[in-house]
């Protein structure tokens, strides 16, 4: 596996090898010793996998506070999504600031959210199937969100949203400036 670290401080993109010969490929997506050293040394909880049928179905931007905030590690199992994080760490030299990959089915990459960025995707394609790992459990009571769409962020999606299909829920997040302190930059 390589790893590429990204402009904001904690992102990582994992890009597995895949050995491949006229029968398919074979690689190894995650080995937890090479992760902790590599990454972070954090411990998964949970998997989660969540199908989204059509394109420009819009999930995000998500987050949980302490004592339940999650670090996700992120891939596309099938179809293409482009996958966004925002960093929302007080202090954080890119407080505000958003990265995004396209994450799929073919490229096999990963994207490692850590705690203390929103984290959101949009399909590319139809029937998209996107498979993560938690750092801590869902919890109704410390799940909160940003908007999407927040022009402050600016988040430049490859594809026109205009008609998004989005959560009820997500379509009432507030916007950065709205948003109270959830982490500190350490």
């Amino acid at each position: 596996m390589k790893i590429e670290r990204l402009p904001l401080a904690g992102l990582a993109k994992i890009i597995p090898t895949r050995l491949g010969d006229h029968r398919g490929y074979f690689a190894e997506v995650f080995k937890d010793g090479w992760f902790r050293e590599n990454v972070a040394d954090v411990d998964f909880v949970q998997e989660n996998e969540s199908l989204s049928a059509a394109v420009g179905t819009v999930r995000g931007l998500h987050f949980q506070l302490e004592p339940f905030a999650q670090g996700k590690l992120v891939r596309c199992l099938a179809g293409r999504i482009f996958d966004v994080a925002v960093d929302i760490r007080v202090g954080s030299p890119t407080y505000g600031q958003w990265y995004g990959a396209e994450l799929s089915k073919e490229n096999g990459e990963q994207l490692w959210v850590p705690a203390g960025f929103a984290h959101g995707f949009a399909t590319l394609e139809p029937d998209s199937v996107i498979f993560y790992k938690v750092t801590a459990p869902y919890s109704a009571e410390n799940d909160r969100g940003l908007l999407w769409n927040d022009p402050e962020i600016g988040i430049e999606w490859p594809l026109p949203l205009d008609n998004a299909i989005l959560s009820d829920k997500d379509t009432k997040q507030p916007k950065l400036a709205d948003l109270p302190p959830s982490f500190q930059y350490r």
